[in-house]
């Protein structure tokens, strides 16, 4: 039996400011991975040329590389890092799957068909263009997978969600390289947007996709504790009064809206929502309360960085930051793997 003093507040005080001094660290490393993508690039800028640019408004070359091109370019980063890390850290709750994200799930691939139909049979050949019909294509990949796995006996357990996104994602790779080899004029369009890049976007852009990040926000946060009691098993979070289908459908739909945003922004960039969750979980614990805003502020940091260190590592020309994500992504993924194996 526990005693009164281990289950005290003043037990968990310790344990919440540690979380809060390492919630500070990563602040502080979002704040440095900002000033590196504001700063470095194929013309490297002085962070004191950066700091006026911001808040003097010069007019000297550097300023207008700075406000014009690296300012919507670095909140792009911000706005997609923390949606699709979010989104990855919702879907791995609401399936207890630790290897699931929006890309093994479907639901990326589901935008990126949207994308391709849209280039070869509707005409758009904008990114601005592309926001609208990579959410849609999001929703409806989110919507089969569900189905899928809500059909038959026992409802939508983690195993049927997992397999049902596994066969969507098959599906829908399929559809992309059909439409891709009957419409060639399109292949180097779609090839330029699914590479995954913050590159080239513009404050419209920004625009477009804000509202939508943060509508996923509130819906994500708002199924928190019910993720930490499904963490315990359905029957146990039913018992504990959460109501499991509603945690998550609303889980889901956040998910859904967050990575909308990531791809419609930026292309389907890989391994952001598998593994900023395990690194979020790592440093702060498993309460969905703490790992949420930890995943928030290390999902920008990873992409800000990978794409810093993808404008330097081949100048003049520069390796597209799904690129750099999925350089570090893979050697993650082995390693899961391995522990998980090893647990086993």
């Amino acid at each position: 039996m526990p005693t009164a003093a281990a289950t005290s507040p003043k037990a968990h005080r310790p344990i919440a400011a540690r979380r809060l001094a390492l919630t500070g660290v990563a602040l502080l490393a979002l704040l440095l991975a900002v000033l590196l993508s504001l700063a470095v690039g194929a013309r490297a800028i002085a962070p004191s040329a950066v700091v006026d640019a911001l808040l003097n408004g010069g007019h000297s070359d550097a300023a207008e590389v700075v406000r014009e091109l690296r300012v919507p370019r670095t909140l792009i980063g911000l706005m997609v890092g923390a949606a699709l890390a979010l989104a990855g850290t919702a879907l791995q709750g609401i399936t207890r799957n630790p290897i699931a994200d929006p890309g093994i799930l479907g639901i990326s691939q589901g935008a990126s068909v949207a994308v391709v139909l849209a280039i070869a049979f509707a005409g758009i050949h904008s990114l601005s263009g592309y926001v609208w019909f990579a959410f849609a294509g999001a929703a409806v990949a989110s919507v089969a997978v569900y189905a899928i796995a809500s059909s038959g006996r026992g409802g939508a357990t983690p195993v049927k969600l997992a397999l049902g996104g596994a066969a969507i994602n098959a599906l829908l790779v399929s559809v992309t390289m059909a439409v891709l080899t009957t419409k060639a004029s399109a292949l180097d369009e779609f090839r330029f947007w699914q590479v995954g890049s913050i590159a080239g976007r513009g404050s419209d852009v920004v625009g477009q996709v804000w509202p939508f990040l943060l509508v996923g926000v509130v819906l994500v946060f708002s199924v928190a504790r019910g993720l930490d009691a499904l963490a315990l098993g359905e029957d146990v979070a039913k018992g504990l009064g959460q109501r499991v289908a509603t945690v998550r459908i609303v889980g889901g739909l956040g998910a859904t809206v967050l990575t909308g945003v990531g791809v419609a922004a930026a292309g389907p960039i890989a391994f952001v929502g598998l593994a900023v969750p395990h690194i979020a979980r790592a440093v702060v614990g498993s309460d969905h309360r703490w790992v949420l805003p930890m995943a928030a502020l290390i999902g920008p940091v990873m992409l800000l960085v990978s794409d810093v260190v993808g404008r330097v590592v081949f100048p003049p020309s520069e390796v597209p930051a799904g690129v750099m994500t999925a350089l570090i992504g893979v050697p993650f993924l082995v390693t899961l793997v391995r522990r998980k194996a090893v647990a086993a």
